[in-house]
């Protein structure tokens, strides 16, 4: 514990290193069919070929995918100086989403093979990083960022994307309408080998360079006209920032659907328990993210045995509460920034 009462990163870091083995463990061994080490051991067997095929990939794809969620929420929070600033609140999810969808709908045989596994990550990323220029723009002012008209703005943009992916359902086929409704919930059902990696080669460049950003986020926190004084060159970090956070949403939404709530709880508690220090409150955040998404992927194959609930409800059950319990902690005058 440090002076204030809170806890050292060093500390936390260990915590969570200390629990992520025990996490994936489980993720291995728990599911429709349970699994025991003993089993695991035999190569070739039932046992073993739904641990290298299903739980590897799927485990993979839940540790990326949560770490990607958590950063980008930290980055988006410190990059508009707001703790309720979220990839979803303002819209990037929304736009990924969208553009993922019209591609599921729209896209054709023709587009499915000239892009392969690559469609709806491009697709996803394009209308994340559109929905976030659009929303940076207007909310753009001579004194720097509007916090309030990101926000309203983030509503109406994520009005319209529901809207026009109302429609597209609408007017889907059957088959396709089944498999957009099952996305949009947000699932890691389906992972193989193939979207893991996918995830991965994505995920890498994406979180080394985010982490590398933490001091110039820290000076950005002062204010925009500050941190020029500083040496902020502020208008390419936002840049770089933006063009990163789409790229990490897009990856995460176009493989595992819409899982909310990961990037605005998972920031706040970290900042909760170690302070506002950029420089360690992004690691932390991607580690515990990491481990919260597979802690809910674990919870969403047990709950319903043998059928599964998707992530995104269960990430919204728990998401949702705590984001009602900080509007009415920030009412008491009381912020974590």
């Amino acid at each position: 514990m440090t002076q204030t009462g809170r806890l050292s990163p060093h500390l936390l870091r260990r915590l969570l290193l200390l629990l992520l083995p025990p996490v994936m463990l489980l993720s291995l061994l728990v599911g429709p069919v349970s699994l025991t080490p003993e089993q695991l051991l035999i190569p070739g067997s039932r046992d073993f070929l739904i641990l290298f095929e299903l739980r590897l990939p799927r485990l993979l794809l839940s540790l990326f995918a949560g770490a990607l969620l958590a950063l980008t929420g930290a980055s988006i929070q410190a990059l508009f100086r707001n703790p309720l600033a979220d990839p979803g609140l303002i819209g990037i999810s929304a736009g990924a989403a969208l553009a993922a969808v019209a591609a599921l709908v729209f896209g054709g045989h023709w587009l499915l093979g000239a892009l392969g596994p690559l469609l709806l990550p491009l697709s996803a990323f394009v209308g994340g990083l559109a929905v976030t220029a659009l929303v940076a723009r207007i909310a753009r002012t001579p004194q720097g960022i509007s916090v309030t008209t990101m926000l309203l703005a983030g509503i109406a943009l994520n009005s319209i994307a529901a809207a026009a992916i109302g429609v597209m359902k609408y007017f889907s086929d059957e088959l396709t309408l089944r498999q957009v409704t099952f996305w949009l919930l947000g699932n890691l059902h389906r992972t193989d080998w193939s979207s893991a990696l996918l995830l991965t080669a994505l995920a890498l460049p994406v979180l080394v360079l985010l982490l590398r950003e933490g001091q110039m986020l820290n000076l950005l926190l002062l204010g925009e006209q500050q941190a020029r004084l500083l040496g902020v060159v502020t208008h390419r970090l936002q840049r770089r920032l933006v063009l990163l956070v789409a790229l990490g949403v897009g990856a995460v939404v176009s493989l595992g659907g819409l899982i909310g709530f990961v990037g605005l709880v998972v920031p706040h508690l970290i900042r909760l328990m170690c302070g506002p220090d950029n420089r360690a409150l992004m690691p932390l955040s991607a580690m515990m993210g990491a481990v919260l998404l597979t802690l809910a992927d674990v919870v969403s194959r047990v709950l319903v045995s043998p059928a599964e609930l998707p992530i995104g409800i269960v990430t919204a059950l728990v998401g949702g509460p705590f984001f009602l319990f900080m509007i009415l902690y920030r009412q008491r005058g009381r912020l974590w920034f």
